[in-house]
Order: structure tokens, then C-alpha cells, then sequence
């Protein structure tokens, strides 16, 4: 062990020495935490910094009076605090502190050409990392880094001087292939960037090509690479549905459910029981309805209206998971550990299970369930005079779609006979919706038209075609009375001033603001409010630029000046909404901020009070966990669209550029819904510039600019299913495809989601959840 004593002329380990050890200022908290309480990290680094130098762990031990039955526990303790970036742990043994030094703890980001960067903890800069230095690391791995210089482009360059800690240790997936006697696997995930070694005698069963699960067994190191053993085999890669196992391995989404959590959901009766109702509102009698999606099967919310003075009382009732789903529990760890459901083409991953996700705590039709309502009386002016919330118990008297109440409201005549009794409900609604509509006008909410697609699927599980998907009044209908309830919920917990999560979305930042400015000033427009803009400076702009040729260009650009929305315990307003406080009430079946708000608000109504733990960082992981969902589908999404495409080569269509980057121009094309690259070398015989702040490429000899928003036409060059990727070349002006060059089509760069149908900064934070493409279930 590395505390004991190598010379004679230093002191033997002493029993004497704890009176130090009890001057520990958090010796209490430790107490309270373990059974067998050692000194705490911020004591440890006290006496090392107070040490002056390098001090040996074996001196820090006998300080500090540690018992030989703690060594083993100390030492962990030690190394610990060497992960997560307190102390360094040096050749000989002692402790030092990073920055007396000069190194950096944190971790390593991997880039699919061989290089990487890393990214310190403490946010002082990322250092460039050579092809050479990422030969002993793995995406993700956790080291101390040492700046070295500038390399050739100006950048910060680190040299990896220790590996703090190897974070592949969860098998990976990805291809397996065998060639000339030799065996490797090729992660899915293009930033773990090296092969992975398969000894002959690892590798199961396995033919070339197909998709693996395998374990790293030895870890890369300066000179030797990663060796791994197939643990898994899924398949082929062409499989129907492959693309989907593989997106939820590759990042890491937890899709099956463990045992304890599903004993628990399966203990649950079918329905209400007699004893649920107590202390809640009966409210079965109110005519609540829901309105989803033709091919939804979980329903979160009801709705119902009805006239009051000029205004009008709206009801809208919540499923109440948080009744069934109990802090602590199996299924809550489990919900916190997915944090969202995830929708993918023909399959959804809930967040919990289908016991209650689709049965026991979906508002079906015809059936009592416990809800959580937000009552409230909003004014002719559309603002939200009175509101409370209480548990209640309701029957929804119909599961109605959106394309179905829009029909009705647009037709009232030709309404079937069973819409009668809902139909005049359903007018209530639309008229309630009106008000809320030009009250978030008045307000400034920033509202950017974009176009969302839709992927249909024939009976043989093949893409028949992509469709854009239409929001019609019956969506905007829900997605007032959403927002509506949610922001009383966010007023509710300010007022009673009990934490919570909000969902917080901040203003452009200074960098981008100014981009922005300029790129506006050219096309001879300003957006008005000066170094801090209001969202409806935003929305005044959007709509003098409504109609022009140019629309989709300036709304892009408008676009990404925003930043993504967050769950956050500080409560900084929502941007795009122009809401000075907001947060996600009315989804707690597929979001997990949306169960804690319930808990919240439950603890506020029984003069309590709740928390999960340390809101920042359950907030972050929350948010972690949606951008995760997000790039699972996007994967998913793009390499569906690549199968489509692959009968289409040669194929020519017309596309806008919804792109620019400085190894070419991506392009969306009108019909198809699909965004590939035109590679700069494809632009013609003149040397293009990219210039960042226009979103363009300029000829240097002919002045031919290819500038975001502009039309063009092209042919589809490759299509390349292994990386999602589609190539495309210019189909005028002598550029069909493969003509102008006498070298096969490069392969792009992976596309970044299109413009037209990114979710916006603003999130949709109606909170429905998401159209699924198809309706076919997996």
C-alpha cells in the first residue's frame, strides 16, 4: 500500500495523530454519511495546499492518524479526488495540486478524422489534441493535460500527460469486420475514432459487416490499440429496424426496463380504486376530452372550456403519474435515469412502462383517472385573471384526434352525428383559442413558420415516402391551453417559493447578437432593443421580413441566434415565449421535469415541502437527457431518409441551401424532404471562400456566390448508408452528376439538422409530444 513507510529515517505509522484529523470543519457531515467517516476532500486539500509542495500520501496518512484498516478506504478516497480533477497523484507517490503544476483536469472529445480536444473542467479553454495524442484515449476518457503551444492554425495544443479514468467500460456497438486474418470492430459512435482490436478467438460466430456489441478489454495505449470481445451479435445492418437498436446503444439510452421497476408497474390495478379518491375534487361530470395525434397512445392531457363574463373558464387536467410513480421507488429511479420518452419512427421508448404510459395513468376514454388541474378564468383580453390547481378524479368522454376536431370546426355542417354533444365544447375552445393568440401577440412570443416531415411506411416496412407534416388550429388549440396551465404552474411554485425546475430559455448571446445585426444591416433591416432584445423585437422582425423571396434565409439566420432552451432551478424567463417565468407542467407520462413540478406543486397544496436532490444538477441531467433523445432520432431519421435515397442516384430535384460551411453547401430538397452535401470541389472551377458571417461561398475569379436560402438544382451523386450521409453535385451549368470531374463523388461531412425543420429555440413548448412517422408498432 502506498502509505507505508519505505525509509527508516521517516516516523511509523502512529496511533497518536488524530487530534488533527478531529479539526476536519465537515467531520460531522461525514459522520452523518458514513458509517466510518474519514477526513473530508476539502480538509484534504486544506493540509496539502497548506503544505506548500508535493506531499507524500504516506505523511498525509500518519497526519492525519488514518487506522490500517482505512488505508485501503483512504486510498480510494485519494484517487477520487485525482478523477475528478482535486489532486494529482505523481510518480513517487505524493499529492499535489493541479495548478502548482500547470495541469488541467477533464475530458476528452473525439473527432471522426483522428484528432480530438480537450475540454477542462474548469472552463479555461479547449486545448487541440493530435492524431498522436488521441492513440492512448477514448472519447469520453477522463485525463491531466498540460499545454504545450500553438499549432499551425493558432490553437491551444494539450499533450495528455495521465489518464484519470476510462469511461468505454459499457460494451459499444458497431461493425465488425475480418479481412486478410485480421478481425476489428468500428464503433458506431464516429468520435471513438480507432478500431477495436477482436482477437481470433473473440469473436463469436460473426460475419463480416454485421453489427456488434463488444467490450474493451484492454484499454489503447501510446503504442498499442484498443482489444475487445464481441459480445453480441444483432445483425445485419440492413435489418428493418437496426438503425434504431443501434441509435439507442450508441447513445446509451436506456430502453429496457429492469426487473424491480417492472414488478412494481405490474403490482398497480387496472384502474382507480376506491381509496384514490380521497382528498380529491370529483370532476367526472366536467365534458373533458383529449386531442392527439391519429397514432398517439399515451394521453397526458384534457381540455374543456366554457364561457365566463367576456372571457372564459378553462379546465385542463394532467394525468397524476406522480400518484402512482413515488419518489425513491424502482420506476422513479428508472424515469430520472431516461428523463424522456423517445419517439422514433414506428417505435417508441417510454419513460415508463406501458402499464401505465399507455393503461393506468393515460387519460383513456370512458374511463376514470386520477388528474392534477389547473383551473382558470381568463379575461376577454386573453390574460389569465385567477387560477388553482387541485387533484381531482375525470372521465374523458373521447379520445379526438386533430385532424378530426379541425374537420368539425372548419365544417361544422358536415360534422358527423356523434360530434354533436362535443362540437359546440370544441367552438368554445377555438374561440378560447383566439383570445390566447392575440394575447401572445401582444406579448411578443417569437413564432418562426417551419416545416416539420413525416416518414410513411408501406406493409412491407419499406419508406414509401416523406410527407411534410401540416399543424393545423387543432394543434395551436392544445398548445394555448398548455402553455396557458404551464405558466400558472411556474407562477404557482415562484409564489410559494418552493424550488422547482423551469424550463429557462436566454436571449441571444453578445457574439451572435452582433453576427446577427450585421448579416440584417446588409438586407437593410435592424432588429430593434439594442445589446438586450426583447422576443418581440424578434417577432416585429419577422414580420416585415413575412412574404419576401428571401424569408426562409432571413428566418434561418434569425433562427440560430437563438439559444436552446434548458430545466433549470434559476428562474431566468423564456425568451422565445416572452414569459418572464415558465416551466413543463403538462407531460409528466414522457418528462421527468414535468413529474418533479407535480411533486412540487402536491408539496405547495399540503404546506410542504420537496426535493430530488440538488435541483442544478438534476435539471442538467434532464436537459442531457433531451438533447440525447434528439440526436437518437435525428440519427435514426437520417439514415432512413439515406435507404430511401439509394434507388434515386442520377435522380435530379430542385432544393434550397439550408447550409453553409466551409467545406461546402448543403442543400434541402423541396419535395423529398432530404438535406445533402455539395461538396466545395463540386462549385465549379474557381477557388470559394467561406465567409461565416454572410453564410456563403465566394468564387474568387468569378464572384459566384452560393449564399444560405438560395435555389438551386442538383443530382443525387452517392449515398453512403455506413455514415448517414448524401452527397449531392450542381445539376446546371454543366455540373450533372458526375460531370465536370473525372474523380468519384467525395463523401460529406455528416449534415447538420435542417433550418426548416429543426425544432426552434423556443422548443414547442406547447408540450405534445412529437408526430411519430408511421403508425406501424414495433
Amino acid at each position: 500500500m502506498s502509505t507505508k513507510k519505505t525509509s527508516d529515517s521517516k516516523p511509523k505509522r502512529g496511533r497518536g495523530q488524530k487530534a488533527l484529523r478531529w479539526q476536519d470543519p465537515h467531520l460531522q457531515r461525514e459522520r452523518d454519511k458514513y458509517e466510518n467517516p474519514l477526513p473530508s476532500r476539502e480538509f484534504i486539500l486544506q493540509l496539502v495546499t497548506d503544505a506548500g509542495g508535493p506531499v507524500p500520501m504516506a505523511d498525509l496518512g500518519f497526519q492525519l492518524g488514518i487506522e490500517v484498516e482505512e488505508d485501503e478506504s483512504f486510498e480510494r478516497r485519494l484517487y477520487a479526488m485525482q478523477r475528478d480533477g482535486q489532486l494529482i497523484i505523481n510518480r513517487r507517490g505524493d499529492l499535489c495540486l493541479p495548478d502548482k503544476i500547470e495541469l488541467k483536469a477533464g475530458h476528452v472529445e473525439g473527432h471522426h478524422d483522428g484528432f480530438g480536444f480537450f475540454i477542462p473542467d474548469d472552463k479555461s479553454g479547449d486545448m487541440f489534441l493530435s492524431e498522436k495524442e488521441m492513440h492512448q484515449v477514448l472519447h469520453g476518457d477522463r485525463v491531466l493535460c498540460r499545454e504545450r503551444g500553438v499549432d499551425r492554425r493558432g490553437r491551444k495544443e494539450g499533450k495528455i500527460v495521465e489518464v484519470l479514468e476510462r469511461v468505454n467500460q459499457a460494451p459499444l456497438i458497431g461493425r465488425f469486420y475480418r479481412e486478410h486474418g485480421h478481425q476489428w470492430v468500428v464503433a458506431e459512435n464516429k468520435r471513438i475514432n480507432q478500431d477495436i482490436i477482436i482477437p481470433p478467438n473473440e469473436s463469436l460466430n460473426v460475419r463480416s459487416g454485421q453489427v456488434v456489441m463488444v467490450r474493451v478489454m484492454e484499454q489503447p495505449t501510446k503504442h498499442t490499440p484498443a482489444v475487445g470481445e464481441v459480445v453480441m451479435v444483432l445483425g445485419n445492418y440492413a435489418d428493418p429496424g437496426m438503425e434504431i437498436e443501434i441509435a439507442l446503444r450508441k447513445h446509451n439510452l436506456p430502453h429496457e426496463f429492469p426487473k424491480p421497476a417492472m414488478t412494481q408497474a405490474k403490482k398497480y390495478p387496472k384502474g382507480v380504486v376506491k381509496r384514490d379518491f380521497e382528498g380529491r375534487e370529483d370532476i367526472r361530470d366536467l365534458p373533458l376530452v383529449t386531442i392527439d395525434g391519429e397514432d398517439s397512445r399515451d394521453f397526458d392531457d384534457a381540455v374543456y372550456c366554457e364561457p365566463l363574463g367576456r372571457g372564459f373558464k378553462l379546465w385542463v387536467a394532467i394525468a397524476d403519474v406522480s400518484h402512482y410513480v413515488q419518489p425513491g421507488s424502482p420506476l422513479d429511479k428508472e424515469s430520472f435515469e431516461r428523463g424522456n420518452s423517445v419517439y422514433f419512427p414506428r417505435r417508441v421508448i417510454p419513460m415508463l412502462p406501458e402499464e401505465l404510459s399507455n393503461g393506468l395513468c393515460s387519460l383513456n376514454p370512458k374511463v376514470d383517472r386520477l388528474c392534477m388541474v389547473c383551473e382558470m378564468e381568463i379575461a376577454g383580453t386573453g390574460s389569465i385573471k385567477k387560477y388553482r390547481f387541485f387533484q381531482g378524479v375525470m372521465h374523458s368522454k373521447a379520445r379526438l384526434t386533430y385532424t378530426q376536431v379541425w374537420d368539425w370546426l372548419s365544417e361544422p355542417k358536415q360534422a358527423p352525428k356523434e360530434s354533436a354533444e362535443l362540437l359546440p365544447n370544441l367552438q368554445n375552445l377555438y374561440k378560447l383559442f383566439k383570445l390566447l393568440l392575440k394575447a401572445r401577440h401582444k406579448r411578443g412570443a417569437i413564432d418562426f413558420e417551419t416545416i416539420e416531415t413525416k416518414i410513411l411506411f408501406n406493409e412491407q416496412d419499406k419508406i414509401e415516402r416523406i410527407v411534410p407534416y401540416a399543424r393545423n388550429d387543432a394543434h395551436r388549440i392544445i398548445e394555448e391551453c398548455m402553455l396557458a396551465a404551464n405558466v400558472c404552474a411556474s407562477e404557482f411554485l415562484k409564489k410559494h417559493k418552493h424550488p422547482s425546475l423551469y424550463r429557462v430559455h436566454e436571449g441571444p448571446t453578445p457574439e451572435k447578437l452582433k453576427t446577427l445585426q450585421e448579416f440584417m444591416a446588409e438586407f437593410g433591416f435592424y432588429l430593434t432593443g439594442g445589446d438586450e432584445p426583447h422576443a418581440k423585437d424578434y417577432a416585429e422582425l419577422l414580420a416585415k421580413i413575412k412574404g419576401r423571396p428571401d424569408e426562409q434565409l432571413l428566418q434561418t439566420v434569425m433562427l440560430r441566434s437563438l439559444r436552446q432552451a434548458v430545466y433549470s432551478p434559476e428562474n431566468v424567463g423564456h425568451f422565445g415565449l416572452a414569459y418572464e417565468s415558465y416551466t413543463h407542467f403538462t407531460s409528466p407520462i414522457r418528462r421527468y421535469p414535468d413529474l418533479l413540478v407535480h411533486r412540487a406543486i402536491k408539496a405547495c397544496l399540503n404546506g410542504e415541502q420537496y426535493s430530488p436532490g440538488k435541483w442544478d444538477e438534476v435539471g442538467a441531467h434532464c436537459s442531457m437527457t433531451e438533447r440525447r433523445a434528439d440526436d437518437a432520432t435525428r440519427d435514426v431519421t437520417a439514415w432512413l431518409k439515406c435507404y430511401y435515397m439509394q434507388s434515386m442516384l442520377g435522380e435530379e430535384f430542385d432544393g434550397v441551401i439550408s447550409s453553409v460551411v466551409s467545406f461546402g453547401i448543403f442543400v434541402a430538397l423541396n419535395d423529398v424532404f432530404v438535406e445533402g452535401l455539395v461538396h466545395v470541389t463540386e462549385l465549379g472551377q474557381d477557388y470559394f471562400h467561406f465567409d461565416a458571417a454572410r453564410h456563403q461561398m465566394m468564387g474568387e475569379r468569378t464572384g459566384k456566390r452560393f449564399r444560405l436560402g438560395d435555389r438551386v438544382r442538383v443530382a443525387v451523386a452517392k449515398v453512403d448508408l455506413d455514415t448517414s450521409q448524401i452527397d449531392f453535385t450542381l445539376a446546371d451549368a454543366g455540373h450533372a452528376a458526375g460531370a465536370g470531374t473525372d474523380r468519384p463523388a467525395r463523401t460529406s461531412a455528416k449534415a447538420p439538422p435542417r433550418a426548416a425543420s429543426a425544432k426552434p429555440a423556443q422548443d414547442k413548448e406547447h408540450a405534445k409530444k412529437p408526430a411519430r412517422s408511421g403508425s406501424k408498432k414495433r
